[in-house]
């Protein structure tokens, strides 16, 4: 019979989980227990059980998974279901008390045991830590298969620790683009290169795993959502890449992030103000801001009444080209006709050159023939719902056609990508013309035409500015996400890259997008607009189970589901609290336009990446706990200015 070995290696009490991130010391919500690392005759396992209130922790055998009835495992009903399937079954009871049938006060002793679990570290893919500064630290397991375990908080210390005894067992390697993410591979030369190979799976020759979702953004966000989830979470999560980087930048342990700062006293934000918005700007009220010769008389005063009310549907035509900046503010009725007749040839000389481009030539025009089939396929699924575009011979389809292959002509480098569409499909239905909704497209894209580069440096700067706006404003929210790991606000992406277009229905867009084109009340108010959509959803949100996925499916479940006139109110309602704190935190006034945004110094060399640590690299750290009281978690991130951000990745 083969020999057995077990050893506990590693044991931690006062390792809680929290199942709900309220405020107060509600015991019900913080589950005490045990954390332990068991060594067995042939794996690792990491194992965390609740104490009982006596302090009892339930005990918990393994057994291999055999079959049916195998006289090495307990009956069906005593089975601790983890939710996945792990290599080694897990059985939880509780010594010889009493079943919880029988003894009353065991049924809410038995619920905290529900929350037990226990994990192979061969199955084990990453470990995420907490952000410094917290008043203790906690950890989330994830595994190979994309599980992501309850975060555990170390209330009393321990992280550095337990990190140092799975060194033993795996090598630590920091993530290149995320400092809080670990990534775990095996000692085994072999595996090792093999899993780095894996790593590669998503390169597909381009520079980042991002330009797969580009290659097709519907399927991976407008799309069948319960296919796409863990595409477009590994999508925006940083590349899990392994190069060089200097050892002292990527000690395991160490809690202090690179270019962040933290302020641990909590900001005062003083009382949201009540919002109320003004009715939309009407005809009469239109030409009341013109002058005899056709000129704005207070470009000021007009961007707010539409910031405020929106427009009447019937100005929408001729003020849109004011505000995507086709007529110039101060233009008078005579220029704008003058520059009409110029836009209209420089726009037919642009669409003549795509236009005359032969069947033969096109053959040897790759770029060219890829971006008309994008643009064909994407055309023909645009908003279709919408009259403007309904039926197969539709006139409307053609002009989307046509204006988005101009385009491409305009801006060879950018060309199309997918999801032009989607901003197109609007000012097309507004000006129902051709060459208006061209130059008016142009407009548009000159405000979020970063939006869609290859890099996507903008979109990973965006999401982590957005984290910084709901840290300030709502830190306990923040905190549930990034428990949740969700804190790189990747469900938020489809929002900002096409701004919110998927999110309203038709006629809700075209009024909070000409509200976001006057630029008012401050720089990023769409960022706002954003946090206003979490700020309705947050009871939703932090009274629920929900994990990445659940997450991610309820944001997206929000579409045509909320009112844009309720998202533009507690936007601005947030945009004026913060504006009157006396303590917001530089870079958030930077931000909004509070304060003026420092040049960017000359950025240092970019440090190499970092290679794994193998335990004789680390074994002279400092591996200390320092704990700090535990109170309520108040901190707020400060993200890296742009000098220190060349060297770092923005994704949260």
């Amino acid at each position: 019979m083969e020999s057995y070995h077990q050893k506990v290696v590693f044991e931690k009490h006062g390792v809680f989980l929290h199942t709900s991130t309220k405020r107060q010391n509600d015991h019900d919500s913080m589950i005490s227990g045990v954390l332990q690392v068991i060594e067995k005759t042939a794996d690792v396992i990491i194992q965390w059980v609740p104490v009982d209130e006596e302090g009892e922790s339930a005990q918990i055998h393994y057994c291999r998974k055999e079959s049916p009835g195998s006289p090495s495992c307990r009956a069906e009903e005593d089975l601790f279901d983890p939710g996945y399937e792990p290599d080694w079954a897990v059985i939880s009871t509780v010594g010889t008390k009493l079943r919880p049938q029988d003894d009353p006060s065991a049924q809410k002793s038995g619920n905290r045991f529900k929350w037990a679990f226990s994990l192979s570290l061969s199955e084990l893919k990453s470990i995420r830590k907490s952000k410094a500064g917290l008043s203790w630290s906690y950890l989330i397991f994830i595994t190979k298969e994309g599980v992501s375990f309850q975060a555990l908080h170390f209330h009393q210390g321990g992280t550095k620790a337990l990190l140092k005894v799975l060194q033993k067992y795996v090598i630590l390697a920091t993530s290149p683009r995320d400092s809080r993410l670990y990534l775990i591979y095996p000692h085994d030369s072999h595996a090792l290169s093999h899993s780095f190979d894996e790593l590669q799976l998503f390169d597909d020759g381009s520079s980042d795993v991002v330009s797969r979702f580009f290659q097709d953004p519907y399927s991976a966000t407008f799309g069948g959502f319960s296919k796409v989830t863990n595409f477009f979470r590994g999508a925006l999560r940083p590349q899990d890449t392994l190069n060089q980087r200097p050892l002292s930048q990527m000690a395991v342990g160490l809690e202090d992030e690179p270019g962040f700062e933290v302020i641990t006293c909590q900001v005062e934000l003083g009382e949201r103000p009540v919002i109320q918005r003004q009715p939309p700007v009407s005809e009469q009220e239109w030409e009341s801001f013109f002058d005899s010769e056709g000129q704005v008389i207070d470009e000021d005063g007009l961007k707010k009444r539409i910031f405020s009310g929106g427009l009447s549907p019937g100005l929408r035509k001729e003020a849109w080209k004011f505000l995507l900046g086709y007529y110039p503010w101060s233009s008078t009725t005579e220029e704008r006709k003058t520059l009409l007749r110029k836009k209209t040839d420089e726009y037919f000389r642009m669409k003549l050159q795509w236009k005359s481009v032969t069947e033969d030539q096109e053959k040897r025009n790759s770029l060219l023939r890829g971006y008309r089939s994008l643009i064909e396929r994407d055309v023909s699924r645009t908003d279709r719902n919408n009259k403007f575009y309904e039926g197969n011979d539709n006139p409307g389809l053609v002009l989307l056609n046509d204006v988005l292959m101009t385009y491409c002509m305009f801006n060879f480098d950018l060309g199309y990508v997918q999801g032009m569409s989607d901003l197109l499909s609007p000012i097309l239905f507004v000006t129902q013309n051709e060459v208006d909704a061209f130059w008016c497209f142009v407009g548009f894209m000159e405000m979020v035409h970063q939006n869609f580069e290859e890099s996507q440096e903008t979109m990973k700067k965006q999401l982590a500015q957005l984290n910084l706006l709901l840290r300030v404003l709502d830190p306990a929210l923040c905190d549930f996400l990034d428990s949740k790991d969700s804190g790189n606000f990747s469900f938020c992406f489809r929002w900002l890259l096409i701004w919110f277009k998927r999110e309203f229905s038709f006629q809700d867009i075209l009024l909070l997008w000409e509200v976001l084109w006057t630029g008012l009340p401050c720089p990023n108010f769409h960022l706002l607009v954003g946090c206003g959509i979490l700020d309705l959803e947050r009871e939703a949100l932090m009274h629920s189970d929900y994990g990445f996925n659940e997450i991610l499916k309820h944001i997206n479940e929000l579409t045509m589901k909320m009112s844009v006139e309720d998202i533009l109110c507690r936007a601005e309602a947030l945009n004026q609290q913060l504006a009157r704190c006396q303590e917001l935190p530089l870079n958030v006034k930077e931000l909004l336009g509070l304060a003026e945004v420092k040049s960017p110094a000359p950025s240092p060399d970019t440090a190499s990446p970092p290679q794994p640590l193998s335990p004789s690299q680390v074994h002279e750290l400092d591996l200390t706990d320092s704990v700090s009281p535990s109170q309520p978690d108040s901190s707020i991130e400060i993200l890296p200015t742009e000098d220190t951000a060349t060297s770092q990745s923005l994704s949260p």
